[in-house]
């Protein structure tokens, strides 16, 4: 009988440590990419233009900060970075007016991203979608 319910707690320990891995696994978010450093971007704009600017970024935490070169000049980009979704972006001015541009990602992995990118203001609005890859 001792023999029997050793086993038995034996059993119920193992079944009951499994669970709490699987659970332990299934309820911590996975953590996204880093997505530090250089980036080739492909941006297609929805009117027809195209550009293939580069970003430098440097993430902490949820803080994404780095510098654009494209198109648009040079310029420090801001943003957050949330699980395996970022938003990042600058403002540039056009004929004496802010514009707003803002990049929309969704990670895929710490080599690759895509998403969309928005411009505001001036009386001037436009949006496309990009792709891109870390060198």
């Amino acid at each position: 009988m001792l023999t029997s319910n050793r086993t038995v707690r034996q059993t119920w320990m193992r079944i009951f440590l499994l669970a709490l891995t699987l659970a332990m696994v299934l309820l911590i978010p996975s953590q996204a990419a880093d997505i530090s450093g250089k980036w080739t971007f492909s941006v297609d704009l929805d009117g027809g233009g195209h550009g293939d600017p580069t970003f430098a970024l440097k993430q902490e935490s949820g803080k994404l900060t780095g510098t654009y070169d494209g198109p648009l000049g040079e310029r420090d980009v801001s943003g957050t970075v949330t699980g395996d979704v970022a938003q990042f972006g600058f403002s540039v001015e056009r004929d004496g007016e802010a514009v707003r541009v803002t990049y929309t990602a969704k990670i895929e992995s710490a080599t690759r991203m895509s998403g969309t990118v928005k411009l505001e203001g001036a009386g001037e609005g436009g949006s496309g979608k990009w792709t891109a890859v870390k060198q």
